[in-house]
């Protein structure tokens, strides 16, 4: 394994922060997508509604 020395403190808290970081965004891209996806099906569904008039 390598020897990391007297900075493995910033090495971990490096590494730690690109995680949270690369998590936060994958959530927040699961979030958007997933209100994405009821905002098309109220669209569709006004879109059927108004076919059916």
């Amino acid at each position: 394994m390598i020897d990391l020395g007297q900075h493995w403190e910033f090495i971990a808290a490096a590494y730690a922060g690109a995680l949270i970081v690369v998590g936060g965004l994958i959530g927040w891209t699961a979030y958007s997508a997933r209100a994405a996806k009821a905002r098309v099906a109220v669209l569709e569904a006004a879109r059927q509604a108004r076919r059916r008039q």
